[in-house]
Formats: C-alpha cells, structure tokens, sequence
C-alpha cells in the first residue's frame, strides 16, 4: 500500500514538480493576501508598502504579513464585549461645545458624551505615580490597571508590591500587561501579586502564535480603574521614564489624567472588554461586580471614551481627529511625540494652516526613535511650508499626547499621531466636550509650548544629500513603525 505512495512521491520530485508546487501555491497564497490588504481600510502608503513587499519580495513579504500584518480582526469585534457600553442612568452628555466632532465619533462607531464627570491633569511622572499610589491604596473593591510596558525597576517593582498589598487584603486586582511591551515582565516578576490572590492578563502573547493573535497588534492603551468610580487614564507606561516616586533627571514629559464619574465607568467597560478577551473569563463575572451607584455624578464635565483598534469595527478615534481639523475656525493644536500621519491628516492641517488658522504642532526635539525623527522631517516641512508652526521641546523626551482645537473640544489619551497608533494599535482616548476641561488642558499645552523653540529651517549643503537619503529611506519604512 505504502510502495506506490512511494514511487508516485519519489517520481514527483524527481520530474522537478515541487518547487512548481511551491510556486504556484505562493501565487496563490499572495493574491488573496493582496486582495485582504486591498479590502482593509489603511492609510495609501502603508498599503503600497505591504503590496511592494508581497509582490516585488514574496519570500519575505507574505510570511511577514502572516505575521504582523494585520490590521482588523473582525472576529475580535464579534468576540469581544462592546467597548463603549450603554450605562443605565448615566443620562446624556452637556451640549458639546464642537457637536460635529462628536457625532462624526459616534458616526465612526464610538460612543456619545456623558455627563457629570470631573477631570483633573497629572502633568509630572511624580505626581501621576503618588495619584497612583494613592488610589491603590484607597480602593476598597476593585483595582483593574491596563498598561503596554510595566518596568523591571523600581516603579514596577514598588507598583506590583502595593497592588499585592491590597489583593492580600481582599482587593480584586486584575493586572493587564502586554505580552510584547511587557515581554520580561509578565511571568515571574509580577508572581508576588498571584500569590497574593490577585490576577495577572497577558494581551496576545507573541509566542507561540495563536491563531486569534497577530504579533503586530499591540495593546498600547494605559487605563487604571478604582472602585469602579474613578480612573486614570494616561500616556505613561508603568515604568521609571514615565512615573516614579523619587524625581529622575532622565524622566520623560507626559500627560494624564484622573477622572471620576460615568466616563470612569465606560473605561471599566473598555477594561473588561480587553480582559476577557486576554483572559477568556466571560464579562458577565466582572458585571456582576460592578454596583448600582457607579454612574453616579461626580462634577459637570462632558467626556466621551474614545477606544481605537483591531477590535473597533471603524476607526472613531482617527475620523475624530479629522473632524476637529475641519471643524477649527482659530487654532488647532497638537502635542505628540512621534508626527507620521497619513495623507489626509496631512493635506487636511496644510489646507488649514493655509486658511488662515493657527496650526501648532509640538514634538520632541530628539525623540526615543531616531528614523522617527527623520521621517517626520518631509511632514514637518510641508506643515511650515504651508504656514503652520513646528515646536522642539529641548529638554527630555516629550512623550505627551494631547490636541486642543479653538476653545471647543480637546483630545487626550494614548494615541500617536502616527500610522500604527492611528490604524494598527489598541487604543484609548477621552475627548473633552466642556469649557473647564478644555482650559485645562489647553493652559498646560500654552506653557508646554513656552518652553519650546521652533524647529530650525534645514540648510541646504552637501550634508543635505545624505540625509535627504535617509529621510526618504525612513518615510519608506514609516508606514510599517
């Protein structure tokens, strides 16, 4: 039975017909996948790059696509509790300020604004960890912490004591990391909180590949949640560059935020919606948890929860951010770290910088990422050329993300203004919808921008060949960052 097998396999590959095999099934193979890349919603350079890199490189195109590619899981969206939930008797939002933008998000598939809610700015790594330290230590019920990076230092070390503290106290502590960010963190560095009763969730672990995951989908959103009332939502990672009890000269400048009312409880929506998808725990456990006061009024302000990623059906954070381009009628202004936008953020602040408006934009003189640096240099100067202003922040690394448009709406979160924040990554942002909230925020860019100075004009010279070189090399590889 076995010996014809043989001699039929045998005189397959004899006649050379395997590597045909191959080839055809590559082909194959390559053109679904670029007929999925051609369906996918994506920025046009990101697509020309997979589809150089699938078809000019098939080899190491499609398995790299395999790998990292994806951008939608739509089976994510189906699985995964919705993100922006209906909370009973959390009433409607105060009368937006910049209405268009918030119902282009609502549009877009986020949820609308709520009212009753009180935010406060934490605009130091020393001050956001002592409101971090403090709310551990305060929570009496629930403690859930979503972040992408927790350090192998002191802050995480002193982060994983108090919440094993409070777990062996009764607490319910439920610890998010990400299997990436948080690769060396994950398993025995945060073992003293699983002794102590609490619980630790690894979002999409790299290795091995499952067949849900992509190793390029990353949960980069930073959320803490207290009690179910009060929440922390930031741009910090749980480590030494971002936050700590003790000043660090090397300390990164960011933004966050504490926040208590019913936007606190839709970022506990947004929490459960990711733990149990990492976890497979069904969200119906974590609800019942949940008491009846949790919406409940704590101050005036309007917030709208703002998730973006695979598990988000459209992209309400990204058509946001245009919408508040479009909707700017004196200034629009933009903190970020990492500045690669697509070609309509791009075209859409050019058109407005030459309408007249105010267009500021405010970066890291050097960041974390040197090709970052370069490829933002194209998009940079195509913004001055057009009018609008480029602020370097000398001193640390800026890693603050922020956007404040007139006096009418302000973005903060955990989003980039770049490729993989706006279209790949998990992501959560809160828009600002009342005047209080938005001064805030826009009183800590004003003297944020203070301490900047403008980014100098390139001169033109036999150095300018070479980096024009890299620059361009960079803007190739920038869809793929």
């Amino acid at each position: 039975m076995l010996g014809p097998l043989r001699e039929s396999l045998g005189s397959f590959l004899a006649r050379g017909y395997l590597p045909h095999f191959f080839a055809i099934a590559g082909f194959i193979l390559a053109f679904f996948l670029v007929a999925r890349l051609l369906s996918e919603k994506r920025a046009p350079a990101n697509t020309f790059a997979w589809l150089l890199g699938i078809i000019l490189m098939p080899y190491v195109g499609v398995p790299l696509y395999l790998l990292i590619g994806g951008r939608k899981l739509r089976r994510i969206a189906g699985q995964k509790s919705r993100l922006v939930a209906t909370l009973p008797g959390a009433g409607a939002g105060s009368k937006p300020l910049a209405p268009a933008v918030a119902d282009t998000v609502v549009a877009a598939g986020g949820g609308p604004p709520v009212g009753g809610n009180r935010l406060r700015l934490t605009v130091t790594g020393e001050d956001d960890f002592a409101e971090l330290e403090q709310h551990i230590r305060r929570a009496r019920h629930q403690i859930h912490i979503t972040t992408f990076i927790l350090g192998r230092d002191e802050t995480g070390r002193r982060l994983v004591q108090l919440l094993s503290e409070r777990a062996a106290a009764g607490v319910k502590v439920r610890l998010l990391v990400d299997a990436f960010g948080s690769f060396f963190a994950s398993r025995g560095f945060v073992d003293p909180l699983r002794r102590a009763g609490g619980e630790v969730g690894r979002f999409m672990p790299v290795l091995p590949l499952g067949s849900r995951t992509s190793a390029n989908l990353r949960n980069h959103r930073k959320i803490a949640i207290f009690d179910h009332t009060t929440a922390l939502i930031d741009g910090r990672n749980l480590a030494r560059e971002y936050m700590g009890a003790a000043p660090y000269r090397k300390r990164w400048r960011d933004l966050g935020a504490v926040i208590e009312g019913p936007a606190a409880a839709l970022l506990n929506e947004v929490f459960i919606a990711d733990w149990c998808f990492a976890t497979r725990q069904h969200p119906d456990a974590l609800h019942a948890e949940i008491p009846a006061h949790v919406v409940e009024p704590r101050g005036s302000g309007a917030l709208q929860v703002v998730p973006s990623g695979p598990d988000v059906p459209g992209d309400p954070l990204y058509e946001g951010i245009i919408a508040m381009i479009q909707e700017a009628e004196r200034s629009i202004w933009i903190v970020t770290p990492y500045f690669i936008p697509d070609d309509v953020l791009l075209r859409s602040l050019i058109v407005k910088a030459r309408a007249g408006r105010e267009v500021t934009l405010v970066l890291p003189a050097r960041s974390n990422h040197p090709v970052t640096d370069f490829a933002r240099r194209f998009y940079t100067r195509e913004l001055r050329r057009a009018g609008g202003r480029i602020l370097l922040y000398p001193r640390v690394m800026l890693h603050a993300k922020a956007m404040i448009v007139d006096d009418r709406v302000a973005l903060i979160g955990s989003a980039n203004f770049d490729l993989r924040s706006l279209f790949v990554n998990f992501e959560i942002g809160v828009l600002a919808h009342s005047a209080a909230e938005i001064g805030a925020i826009k009183a800590w860019a004003g003297d944020l921008m203070r301490q900047c100075a403008e980014e100098p004009v390139e001169p033109a010279g036999r150095g300018r060949i070479l980096g024009s070189l890299v620059e361009e090399l960079s803007r190739l590889l920038a869809p793929l960052l």
